[in-house]
């Protein structure tokens, strides 16, 4: 089976739906993930306002609350913070055409370091860092990630995920037979998730049956 997941690796409800995908997952050995970014607030060229900083404070509550997941404070506190997510979704791009097996691993490292360190993941820098980390090397990694290709393909991300129509994220749906069937749009736990495939996969079955 194979699962195309739309999000983004600065968006808290994706990082509060990590542990839910990861434990669906494990229900579901030989599962394939498609990673596709969705640019949640690519190309932003501004600082946080102190409303925007409350705003984020009332998400993220919200997620800690719904997930147990730990957030650090440190980004909301910094005044110079620009929050665009290209940089993050182009790493994991990049990531994903370097060696695509470990895609996941690096979309989760970048949200563990942001979101429970508080380090600045719109940095090449900490991007490598992390994708070092996993396995990535850093020198290939640094070159890659700020290539035109890369950019050009997150860009392409971008614009499958708007084309699809997906409005929020996480967003995660089965793909058979050429088509995309959806499973959440939003945070749902990993029983709701393997309920809902499991009833996409008896549809599909019964349909193929005819």
């Amino acid at each position: 089976m194979r699962l195309a997941y739309f999000a983004d690796p600065l968006c808290s409800w994706c990082y509060g739906f990590g542990p839910e995908l990861s434990a669906l997952l494990d229900r579901l050995p030989g599962t394939e993930v498609r990673l596709v970014m969705g640019g949640l607030r690519a190309y932003n060229r501004e600082t946080m306002s102190p409303a925007f900083k409350d705003m984020l404070r009332g998400h993220w509550d919200h997620v800690a609350e719904a997930s147990g997941l730990a957030f650090s404070p440190k980004i909301l506190e910094r005044d110079d913070f620009i929050y665009d997510t290209e940089p993050p979704c182009r790493a994991v791009v990049t990531a994903r055409a370097i060696d695509p097996s470990r895609a996941l691993a690096m979309f989760k490292a970048i949200q563990a370091a942001f979101y429970g360190e508080g380090r600045d993941m719109t940095r090449a820098g900490a991007l490598a860092d992390a994708a070092a980390d996993c396995g990535y090397a850093f020198d290939e990694f640094v070159t890659r990630l700020a290539s035109d290709a890369m950019s050009e393909a997150t860009r392409a991300d971008f614009a499958t995920s708007q084309s699809l129509g997906v409005a929020g994220f996480p967003t995660l749906a089965v793909e058979e037979g050429g088509e995309l069937f959806l499973v959440t749009s939003g945070y749902v736990r990993a029983d709701v998730l393997e309920q809902r495939i499991a009833e996409i996969q008896r549809r599909s079955a019964g349909s193929a049956s005819r």
